[in-house]
């Protein structure tokens, strides 16, 4: 009962606060939230030529790879994306097609980009999710401003955040663990590296030497080695789209994996989850996941 779901359910519109807490919070289940975003003048204003014309020839912080896996394990590297400072009319061209390139850019940057690096934006969304933030008893640590290409692919991975993820255009498709999985899905320690573009316009990898080893996940949840990693037959993943003007609640600790539609663009807001007895259940359970496999 802890994680199982045959599907993520879909809610007409938000709870009062008190209801959301007990209903999904505290049990720690995703939902689809319908008719919470739909005041939101984002939602029929953030046209990509809106975004042109309202951020410009900003200078903003743009991950670029090779493959669309930023945030992923490459070469038994765990390897973070190239964070090119650039206009973002300039990035803007390439999503539009109207400039070609072999690498893959993505608008991506998780440190409350919306706030720090497009601040013009935020007038037309919320600066928090008023229902949740009386829900926790506190505001977001960081809202971010997702927009990029197709073939950019979020790795699967967890947060120690609560996160509600609002589609303003396009599609989130999401695929989605319990934390009660995490027998099933494999951690390994890597190296820690950066993509580098050469003179020649190729990427390199270079390594990050002074930096400690990052457990991640090597496994892709779409075309899983199971020779590898028998376990993973055994989880449950599930998967849900989010669709423009719906909101995904997405609890902590939740592995998730995330594709799009070319040219999505996207707000989420993450509160800090609670450290509570929740949090020690799910920790226990990574503990003895760690300690069968010495065994």
């Amino acid at each position: 009962e802890l994680g199982f779901m045959e599907s993520v359910p879909c809610l007409d519109g938000p709870l009062s606060p008190l209801e959301f807490y007990r209903e999904w919070v505290s049990p720690n289940k995703p939902c689809v939230i319908q008719n919470a975003i739909g005041h939101w003048p984002a939602l029929k204003k953030w046209t990509l030529a809106y975004l042109r014309e309202v951020v410009g020839p900003k200078v903003v912080s743009v991950a670029v790879t090779p493959n669309g896996y930023a945030d992923a394990v490459s070469q038994n590297r765990f390897v973070m994306p190239e964070e090119r400072q650039m206009p973002f009319m300039d990035f803007l061209d390439i999503v539009e097609k109207k400039v070609t390139s072999p690498n893959v850019f993505y608008v991506q940057k998780q440190c409350s980009n919306l706030t720090e690096e497009f601040p013009e934006l935020v007038r037309d969304v919320e600066a928090d999710i008023p229902w949740m933030s009386e829900a926790l008893g506190k505001k977001p640590d960081a809202v971010n401003f997702w927009l990029g290409e197709a073939a950019a692919v979020t790795s699967l991975h967890k947060d120690h955040y609560e996160n509600l993820y609002c589609v303003i255009s396009g599609e989130k498709h999401f695929l989605l663990h319990p934390p009660s999985d995490r027998p099933f899905i494999p951690y390994e320690l890597y190296q820690p590296a950066t993509y580098r573009v050469s003179e020649d316009g190729s990427f390199e990898i270079i390594d990050e030497k002074t930096a400690d080893k990052v457990p991640w996940i090597p496994l892709d949840p779409l075309n899983p080695n199971l020779e590898k990693y028998p376990d993973y037959a055994q989880a449950k993943p599930l998967q849900c789209t989010v669709k423009a003007g719906e909101m995904l609640y997405l609890p902590s600790l939740w592995f998730h994996h995330v594709q799009q539609s070319h040219g999505c663009i996207a707000v989420n807001y993450w509160y800090d989850m609670e450290y509570d007895l929740k949090y020690s259940y799910y920790q226990l359970l990574d503990c003895l996941t760690n300690a069968v496999k010495v065994l």
